[in-house]
């Protein structure tokens, strides 16, 4: 059975928490991040630390405290150093560009894709085949990375596509005649 919750969050310098009741609010450097805690799960914060605890001891309680634990440990991360995904581009006339809040993306299609920033996610583009997705919240950076590489995921064939910065697409055999 995972121990996860039994480390404490520690907390670095310049990071300000507030638990009210359910309630958390982690505050620092690049921002602010609130989370709703699941009432089954109990959470004490000691010096420069939290801990979080199950409120009873069946196995449900205890995933969700480890469950737990791992998302303020990402917030606190978030605060103090955030987060960032890199995203390639393969396949010839892909092409990615950031304009404030709106990424432009040529994929091969016979038009092309815009796609609007959620706030908060910040998008850069250091070449024409590489995007730079970062902000603060782990799971918004994901699913927006996700989203992007929705539009063309890598296909088998040739590997053209959007895929993550290091990963492997396995590739078929094309149809012998």
């Amino acid at each position: 059975m995972s121990r996860v919750a039994n480390a404490p969050v520690e907390l670095p310098s310049g990071v300000e928490v507030k638990v009210s009741g359910q309630d958390v609010a982690v505050k620092g450097a690049k921002g602010e991040l609130k989370l709703a805690i699941h009432n089954t799960v109990e959470l004490t914060q000691e010096d420069n630390a939290l801990k979080v605890a199950a409120r009873n001891g069946d196995r449900s309680a205890n995933a969700m405290a480890g469950t737990m634990r791992a998302l303020i440990a990402n917030m606190v991360t978030g605060v103090t150093d955030g987060f960032s995904r890199k995203l390639e581009l393969q396949g010839v006339g892909y092409r990615a560009q950031a304009q404030g809040k709106k990424l432009n993306l040529q994929l091969g299609f016979s038009h092309p894709v815009e796609y609007a920033l959620p706030e908060g996610i910040s998008a850069e583009t250091p070449s024409q085949t590489e995007i730079v997705v970062s902000g603060i919240d782990k799971q918004l950076v994901g699913q927006v990375c996700a989203e992007i590489r929705g539009f063309r995921p890598p296909e088998p064939y040739k590997g053209k596509g959007v895929r993550y910065a290091g990963e492997y697409v396995r590739r078929k055999e094309a149809k012998k005649k």
